[in-house]
């Protein structure tokens, strides 16, 4: 699969979804609001309830340590605590041993319009919330 980058500035869950819903990002903005893609981002219940739209079954929940395990399973979407480097937090999806990262060349670019996707081996940050499938 290809990894979809997020063509707003908190997009990052919106093109975490098209990745995992084989889907164009635009359809998954318009289902979420492009105001929000923009100028404020997505909480969990937001990508779930977008989720439910196209049919699809998720749940949210705290990363506990415990929990931590579980999320290196195809279709899993982490949110990676706010820190310095990504002071608004950032979305990843998990698929074949590696994190499809929406915007893999931030902060190094912080300019939208020359976003790049990638994968990942390791996530960059702590994961804190975690959207599973089924």
């Amino acid at each position: 699969m290809r990894p979809v980058y997020q063509k707003h500035n908190f997009g990052c869950g919106a093109a975490c979804l098209a990745f995992v819903l084989k889907i164009d990002y635009s359809q998954v903005v318009y289902s979420l609001g492009e105001a929000k893609a923009k100028e404020k981002g997505f909480y969990c219940k937001d990508l779930i309830e977008s989720l439910l739209r196209f049919n699809q079954i998720y749940s949210y929940r705290y990363i506990k340590p415990r929990l931590k395990e579980q999320i290196y399973r195809n279709g899993v979407v982490v949110f990676i605590k706010r820190t310095r480097k990504y002071p608004a937090g950032h979305y990843l999806a998990y698929f074949n041993t590696k994190w499809m990262d929406p915007w893999i060349n931030f902060p190094r670019n912080k300019n939208i319009g020359e976003a790049k996707a990638g994968f990942r081996k390791k996530l960059p940050g702590i994961p804190i919330y975690a959207l599973f499938p089924g």
